[in-house]
């Protein structure tokens, strides 16, 4: 398994096409090799593919506009085929998910674009946050139902730990649970400091060794650091905190 950035982390160094470059340059120089692209201003795909390469760096997942997904699939693909990037990321249910009526409507606008990505040979890949984890009509919860009704060719998950865990869930073994179907997870720690905040990677309270563990046993070959906020501290430095945690641990 390789460790990567996720950068949503540093989004707000990535309004200019500029500052996006120097943020990836500043992501290569901590040693990260794989990034996920995600938070950014809007860019070309060649002019991510030459800074990607100039950087020696490899963009494996994306979080991309739903509408853009749901309007034009197709250019989604060129413009993932140009950067050599497989996973094809959705941060959430657009709207929220809330009801039963909110599931299903994300199921008949998406299952046809999760089709359209593997014909293609990309793979439609769907963070969560902790709602997914809510119980459905019928008390399944809904990430359940996502497993159900996209099949394992349509659909992976970018298990995020951290907001696993915020759900009441079992990180590892929700990670077992989707083995084969969770190519890439996130990865960033949970502390109780005067309330509960995100942490670098091993600096709070998460069984992380459990994590990393059952991700080993599911085939996940990116485990990606994400850190939605710092809290005031300079989150290029959030980054390198876990990477140091990760790398004194063999992760690379």
């Amino acid at each position: 398994m390789e460790i990567g950035a996720q950068l949503y982390t540093v989004r707000e160094y990535t309004k200019t096409l500029e500052d996006f470059a120097k943020t990836l340059q500043k992501v290569s120089e901590i040693g990260y090799r794989t990034v996920q692209v995600s938070g950014t201003v809007d860019f070309n795909a060649n002019w991510l593919a030459d800074q990607l390469q100039k950087n020696d760096l490899r963009c494996v997942l994306t979080h991309i506009k739903p509408e853009k997904m749901l309007q034009n699939p197709q250019q989604v693909i060129a413009e993932h085929d140009i950067f050599n990037c497989r996973y094809i990321g959705l941060g959430s249910v657009p709207g929220g998910l809330k009801s039963m009526d909110d599931y299903l409507g994300f199921k008949e606008k998406f299952l046809p674009v999760a089709k359209i990505f593997k014909e293609s040979g990309k793979l439609l890949m769907f963070h969560n946050h902790a709602d997914e984890f809510r119980k459905s009509d019928d008390g399944r919860v809904f990430m359940d139902r996502m497993m159900e009704d996209f099949a394992p060719d349509e659909m992976g998950f970018t298990l995020d730990t951290y907001w696993a865990q915020a759900a009441g869930a079992d990180a590892a073994a929700w990670i077992r649970k989707l083995n084969g179907r969770v190519p890439c997870i996130h990865l960033k720690d949970m502390l109780y400091e005067d309330g509960i905040k995100m942490a670098p990677v091993y600096e709070g309270n998460m069984n992380f060794d459990g994590i990393i563990a059952a991700a080993q046993e599911s085939e996940t070959q990116f485990m990606l650091v994400e850190q939605d906020d710092s809290y005031g501290k300079n989150p290029f430095d959030e980054l390198k905190r876990s990477y140091e945690n990760l790398s004194s641990r063999g992760y690379r």
